[in-house]
């Protein structure tokens, strides 16, 4: 089996409504003592809204840190004492206005596990009924509608 690393300490260097900063003090196999920085979110939630005629909603939305439009699935992290599934829905209400028909939850993952502790959540959904997009003043987002080939 595998050595891993023994966690001395934790504590929280800067906290937000959305996410931790982190500093983890550990210790080696061979008795060495490092740091570790890293961020930990509450989790997040993303849909693959399925319209009946077989096309899949998408968004398209700029993002800042990348500074260049990103198109992706509908998602968001989770709040409070949300569900994943909670989660889900309401971020594909807010960035689409599709209300869910039925849903699935496809799986779960760690997408960046040696960076942050964020555990995704994924869902797929028939969709049916558009309302208007219920966004935040820092959203603007387009919505794009690909047919699988």
């Amino acid at each position: 089996m595998p050595k891993h690393l023994k966690k001395l300490s934790e504590e929280t260097l800067h906290e937000n409504p959305w996410w931790k900063y982190k500093h983890d003090t550990y210790e080696k196999p061979n008795g060495q003592v490092g740091d570790y920085f890293y961020g930990e979110t509450p989790g997040m939630s993303m849909i693959v809204p399925v319209l009946p005629d077989g096309r899949i909603v998408l968004t398209l939305q700029h993002r800042y840190l990348e500074d260049k439009q990103s198109i992706e699935f509908p998602g968001g992290g989770i709040k409070g004492e949300q569900s994943p599934i909670e989660a889900a829905k309401e971020e594909l209400f807010d960035e689409t206005g599709f209300v869910v028909g039925d849903i699935v939850k496809v799986g779960v993952f760690v997408a960046l596990n040696g960076l942050i502790k964020d555990t995704s959540h994924i869902f797929i959904a028939h969709v049916t009924n558009q309302d208007k997009q219920h966004l935040d003043d820092t959203e603007e987002i387009d919505i794009l509608y690909r047919k699988p080939e």
